[in-house]
């Protein structure tokens, strides 16, 4: 008998361990569930403004962002998430938690866009970039750059807005609307028209609108930086002289083709304000976004006689100036026989 009783104690001295021990397993377990990875990839994750809870669960579960839509839900839930989603861009990392995730989002923890503005040539060509790297609707920012009552805000009109637009590398957060983003860009325009700058651009008897416009032509001419300021003083001294640009890019631009290699005497019959073939002065705005490297050479071009420039013949892609109509028939001559011995048309 006493042998008995000593079994059955050890086995209700044992029954509490055995609690304890599905209670901490139980407990790990939970955890696990809410704070173990739900997340098996980095990836990124765009809400979109005006995105609902439900919504944003199906997109997280249906696209396979995170592998346990209840234990997010439970957490969401608990953070309140449903009733402050806050648009963005949000990188969902590698072993993210339920609870990591919700935090991220009800504290709007995005992450910015790096956007390289590089050459762009037209209007449309900047909204593309836009929208396609932000949440910007193309209608929107078409409408409001095309809105004379805003561009005039900045000294500018619908032809010279992308004046504004310097080439750079420019951060945002993704669901930044079509207007911080432009006046954004703009910032960056007006930092760098410094009061120098723009004494230099007066010494030429310019505004910044203008020696960027002319800058846009000087930056599609050529990529050779030590060319950049004699060609700008090729047409600095035209418009002095009240002589047309006959600039080609001006053509190319006119025509919206930009892989021409070689402009025809049909094409410089193209009729457009652009043409500055057919237009005396500058066009109505830039043909490109000009380099902030283009727009120095503008301000910083050398007093010449040079009215005349064309490639060299040796297609290195270097010019060569002149100063007589004798002097640029020549150089003209080469070159086009050049272009014809390599049959480029």
């Amino acid at each position: 008998m006493a042998k008995a009783k000593g079994k059955a104690k050890k086995k209700n001295s044992r029954a509490p361990i055995t609690i304890l021990i599905i209670i901490f397993a139980a407990l790990i377990a939970g955890l696990y569930y809410f704070f173990g990875p739900n997340s098996h990839k980095d990836r990124f994750l765009y809400v979109r403004t005006g995105e609902t809870y439900p919504e944003l669960l199906a997109n997280l579960s249906d696209s396979g962002y995170i592998s346990n839509p209840g234990s997010f839900d439970i957490i969401a839930k608990r953070w309140k998430l449903p009733e402050h989603i806050r648009p963005g861009k949000y990188l969902v990392q590698r072993g993210c938690s339920s609870f990591d995730l919700a935090r991220k989002l009800r504290n709007g923890s995005q992450v910015p866009v790096k956007l390289v503005i590089n050459k762009l040539r037209t209007k449309q060509d900047f909204i593309d970039l836009l929208s396609n790297n932000l949440e910007v609707e193309p209608a929107k920012l078409t409408e409001m750059l095309n809105q004379p009552e805003y561009v005039d805000e900045f000294g500018l009109d619908t032809n010279t807005v992308l004046c504004a637009v310097i080439p750079d590398t420019y951060e945002f957060y993704w669901n930044t609307t079509p207007d911080k983003a432009f006046r954004k860009i703009q910032k960056n325009y007006a930092r760098f028209w410094t009061d120098e700058r723009k004494a230099e651009a007066k010494n030429h008897g310019l505004t910044p609108t203008q020696a960027t416009i002319i800058a846009s032509i000087v930056d599609e001419e050529t990529n050779k930086a030590d060319d950049k300021p004699k060609i700008a003083s090729v047409y600095l001294n035209r418009l002095e002289k009240g002589m047309r640009l006959q600039a080609d890019p001006t053509v190319k631009f006119a025509i919206g083709d930009f892989a021409i290699k070689r402009v025809t005497g049909v094409m410089l019959k193209t009729q457009s304000p652009y043409n500055t073939y057919q237009n005396a002065g500058l066009p109505p705005g830039p043909i490109c976004t000009p380099s902030a490297s283009s727009v120095d050479a503008v301000l910083h071009a050398p007093q010449t006689t040079f009215i005349y420039f064309c490639a060299k013949a040796d297609l290195s892609g270097a010019s060569v100036f002149a100063s007589t109509d004798d002097e640029h028939l020549k150089n003209a001559r080469l070159y086009q026989q050049a272009l014809n011995e390599r049959g480029i048309h």
